[in-house]
């Protein structure tokens, strides 16, 4: 069977299944911004920003879909005038028939987003969510399994992300019982035959699962479970979920001050310079992280002991108050989230392996920083 070129709806899935669409802050224009998801796709490109030097490249290289981080459309258009850089984006992109998909916020929540890549390439360990926006709720999962197939069923739940509690994976609890049921005319019993009243030997598995993955999860339990009509349950619980949010806090992998660190992003991130906020000789314990804006979640750094908060776009009074307070910042700029790049360029990959397509991953090579430091 020959290669095909991955198709659009296919591809957004995967974007999907990393930063679901729920994650994002209210009001964010996220999802489809440009063209159509109806079409197979030979070429992806992945970047932070789009902007005309941004569509010009993707020409270039015969891109027909942008995956990208900041939303083309943030506002509400009131026309579309070609004599502006803006206008004559949108026409290229229609003209070269180039879809454009923004996941922004909820990339930014979600686990292996922006935050999470951010802290990795810092050297953050034992990282958790700095600000809280939302809570992945958890759900049980309770399915009746013929004993032959319990243990197909609960690998399967297992590898799907079901009966993870803390670092234990493939969690469940199992009863042993009898399952009845009377194949009507139209049916095709794995076990037993149309008419006859059959009683089987079956087990109740019983797993907790966070609701954002169920839709994986029903997925391995009807691919794995062998009746034509499975029986399951679903069930809400009260029990506290993950929490998700904005920003990462953790330690840094060895210690150092607060220029230290300030050099090592420069290098991490090539930088010509950034901005300081407090002592240089400060030590630094504690790291706290945001991509993007962050001058909201200043006071949320220094209620979680951070030494430093490592955040773009930083204004003059919020610096102003965190130095009085005793708190160092570093601003990097916005741009630093380009590390999503080439966090989600690899998840694509992977999946593009996985399936066996032609679908090629472009990295956005344009530089996109609007400051440079002289």
């Amino acid at each position: 069977m020959s290669k095909q070129h991955a198709h659009a709806q296919e591809i957004i899935q995967q974007i999907d299944q990393l930063a679901p669409k729920w994650m994002a802050v209210e009001g964010d224009p996220i999802g489809l911004q440009v063209g159509s998801l109806q079409k197979r796709v030979k070429k992806i490109m992945v970047t932070l920003d789009v902007i005309e030097p941004v569509i010009d490249e993707a020409i270039r290289e015969n891109v027909d879909l942008i995956i990208a981080h900041h939303p083309l459309i943030f506002k509400p258009l009131k026309r579309i005038d070609l004599d502006t850089s803006y206008g004559r984006t949108i026409q290229k992109l229609m003209k070269h028939d180039i879809t454009v998909y923004a996941a922004h916020t909820n990339l930014d929540v979600a686990k292996g987003g922006v935050n999470d890549l951010l802290a990795d390439a810092i050297g953050m360990t034992d990282t958790e969510v700095l600000v809280e926006t939302l809570e992945d709720k958890l759900k049980k999962l309770v399915v009746f399994v013929p004993e032959t197939n319990v243990a197909n069923v609960r690998d399967a739940l297992g590898k799907a992300g079901a009966g993870f509690i803390g670092n234990y994976s493939h969690c469940t609890f199992n009863t042993t019982g009898t399952g009845t049921f009377l194949p009507h005319e139209g049916t095709n019993p794995h076990i037993g035959e149309q008419g006859k009243m059959e009683f089987v030997d079956e087990v109740k598995i019983e797993t907790l699962y966070p609701a954002s993955i169920e839709k994986e999860v029903l997925a391995a339990l009807r691919k794995s479970h062998p009746y034509e009509e499975v029986a399951y349950d679903l069930l809400p619980l009260e029990n506290q979920g993950e929490p998700l949010g904005i920003g990462r806090i953790g330690k840094p992998k060895v210690p150092m001050t607060v220029g230290e660190l300030a050099e090592k992003l420069k290098e991490i991130f090539n930088l010509g310079g950034v901005r300081v906020v407090g002592d240089l000789q400060k030590p630094v314990n504690k790291i706290a992280v945001s991509g993007g804006e962050g001058n909201d979640f200043i006071s949320k750094a220094m209620f979680k002991g951070a030494d430093v908060f490592i955040t773009g776009d930083i204004k003059y009074h919020y610096a102003h108050d965190a130095w009085m307070e005793g708190m160092a910042i570093i601003d990097p700029g916005h741009n630093i989230e380009q590390v999503m790049i080439n966090g989600v360029a690899e998840i694509l990959e992977g999946w593009i392996q996985e399936k066996g397509s032609e679908t090629e991953i472009y990295r956005c090579k344009e530089h996109t920083d609007p400051f440079k430091f002289i």
